[in-house]
């Protein structure tokens, strides 16, 4: 079988010598004419620590495809990082590419006819779009994660980036000087790598390992370890088996795969941006994933790693009692992995694992038979706020029942000063017009509950909003809410001073009025008008599907 299918377009057809010159331009020689072409896209760019060393792994991942006799050829697309908007309107443009990095890679690998792919991503919105560009194009590929990051220390405190933010609350308090506001803040983030801890970057990389698409221990093998550096040296002859076993996506990506995906993101206690994620993932290789099934799972699989936001552990200290294939393992054993799903090794799951040796140590992976949480902390809401669903992250640290008085913010800049200034025990803060088109790009919510927990009101209040949450985010909080309040949704019709009782027993969110005044403020409830008239945002607001779809827009 040729491993050249796609790339001979270009490469052996006589009335393309244009084509062909240009490869010579790039310093291809005649004996690589007939050699499969690899893509490699980098979301590698300075300005991020997730994405400043990305470019490098990239050049250390086409040495090892050179070795294998194969061409590969690098390419770049976008980044937006996550903690640097978060709190501000650039917050705007972060779900939002993921579209434009899964539309750019798509566009480069079927223009230039390659052969297969290897993408490697870092921050939060990186992986989901590469993996829906994977889906979409089909061909023989590989996501390699860049790593988590070290932890980062003040005056012997073990920080990370949800140090800082939180950091703010206190600052609100009056409980840190201003040495050790500076301190946290310089000294949180030492240098290149993903948020530490099991937040959306460490989160969709596990999943997507656990999905089958990345090699073992590509989630947990921090960004600047040996570890690391082995992995990208072995990429070249893990693709070059791909094409000879043309093993593609929709081969590994399936039913099954994806529910091994929510398993795990279940058992780790994952970030809820997953539930977008995934099911947008899932579409790109034409499987249904649904709300539902996080439930399903959420309900049979206890939740067992005691790590950061809610616990207390990093994804480095993971690492060194055996990374995500311990998790793997361990869940294999007892029931909660398909093992027989097809993987990028070649391998089924199973097969991977069979040499895993799968010790807990209870402290960072806590056993089955004695749980941080019996059940899922990810809980799915319906209830009147949410005809069409909301996603609940609860721990039980915080409690599993919620009822308090509404204190209703249009935007998440007027909760930040709420919550500094009038926010008291019993309050459930409502944040909305933050939704896929009424944010727009549906803005993360973690300076708002950053601010909570540094405001000591972490177990005292409840946050409810059509926007999303950072996996940094954590307490009783309740987001995706759908319909949004742009389209008219009922959190639109929210007065301060409502009870809303939130109920992740029986997965109900409720706003505690009669129903004559519940279809009264929805009949004359007006709708915003899209403000943006140009660019991708506009194209955004007007193709983009709800929460509960995966916000696609295709």
């Amino acid at each position: 079988m040729s491993l050249n299918k796609f790339s001979k377009t270009i490469t052996q057809d006589d009335s393309l010598p244009a084509a062909q010159a240009m490869l010579y331009a790039i310093g291809l020689k005649e004996e690589d004419m007939s050699k499969p072409q690899i893509g490699i896209a980098s979301t590698g760019y300075e300005g991020n620590p997730c994405n400043m060393h990305l470019n490098i792994l990239s050049h250390q991942i086409k040495k090892s495809i050179t070795n294998e006799s194969l061409i590969g050829l690098i390419f770049n697309t976008i980044g937006v990082s996550d903690g640097i908007t978060n709190g501000t309107k650039g917050m705007t443009y972060s779900l939002i590419s993921r579209e434009v990095i899964a539309d750019s890679i798509e566009t480069i690998v079927k223009a230039q006819y390659y052969d297969g792919l290897i993408t490697v991503v870092g921050c939060d919105k990186n992986m989901p779009g590469a993996m829906m560009a994977i889906g979409r194009i089909n061909r023989p590929s590989i996501l390699v994660y860049g790593g988590t990051i070290k932890s980062g220390k003040w005056k012997n405190e073990k920080l990370n980036i949800v140090s800082a933010f939180e950091a703010y609350g206190l600052k609100i308090k009056g409980e840190i000087s201003e040495e050790d506001y500076k301190g946290i803040i310089k000294n949180s983030i030492p240098g290149p790598g993903a948020c530490g801890g099991m937040y959306t970057a460490n989160t969709m990389s596990s999943a997507i390992e656990a999905l089958g698409m990345s090699l073992p221990f590509s989630s947990s093998n921090p960004a600047e370890s040996i570890n690391k550096k082995n992995e990208t040296n072995s990429i070249g002859k893990a693709i070059k088996n791909l094409l000879k076993k043309n093993i593609k996506p929709k081969d590994i990506m399936t039913k099954k795969a994806f529910e091994n995906a929510i398993a795990i993101t279940i058992a780790l206690g994952g970030s809820t941006n997953a539930v977008l994620h995934l099911i947008a993932m899932a579409k790109s290789v034409d499987i249904t994933i649904s709300l539902e099934d996080f439930q399903r799972f959420s309900n049979k699989i206890p939740y067992i790693a005691n790590l950061k936001p809610s616990g207390d552990y990093l994804m480095e200290d993971l690492h060194k009692i055996g990374g995500t294939p311990l998790v793997m393992k361990y869940m294999l054993d007892n029931g909660f992995l398909h093992g027989n799903c097809m993987t990028v090794t070649g391998k089924t799951i199973n097969e991977n694992l069979k040499k895993i040796d799968c010790k807990i140590d209870n402290k960072i992976i806590k056993p089955f038979s004695n749980p941080i949480k019996e059940t899922g902390h990810i809980q799915i809401l319906y209830g009147n706020l949410a005809p069409e669903g909301a996603v609940a992250k609860i721990t039980g640290k915080e409690g599993e029942i919620f009822e308090g008085s509404a204190k209703v913010y249009e935007n998440e800049f007027d909760a930040i000063k709420g919550i500094e200034n009038e926010i008291k025990q019993g309050d459930v803060i409502v944040i909305r017009n933050s939704g896929p088109k009424g944010g727009p790009g549906m803005p993360e919510m973690l300076k708002p509950t950053s601010a909570v927990v540094g405001a000591g009101l972490i177990k005292d209040v409840a946050l409810i909003t059509d926007g999303r949450f950072s996996g940094g985010s954590h307490g009783f909080v309740v987001g995706h809410i759908s319909p949004e309040s742009f389209d008219g949704g009922p959190i639109a019709i929210i007065k301060n001073g409502d009870i809303i009782k939130i109920d992740s027993i029986n997965n109900k969110i409720e706003l505690k009025i009669n129903n004559l005044e519940f279809d009264k403020r929805i009949k004359n409830l007006k709708l915003p008008t899209n403000k943006y008239n140009k660019g991708v945002v506009k194209k955004y607001i007007n193709t983009v599907s709800s929460a509960s779809k995966g916000c696609v827009t295709d």
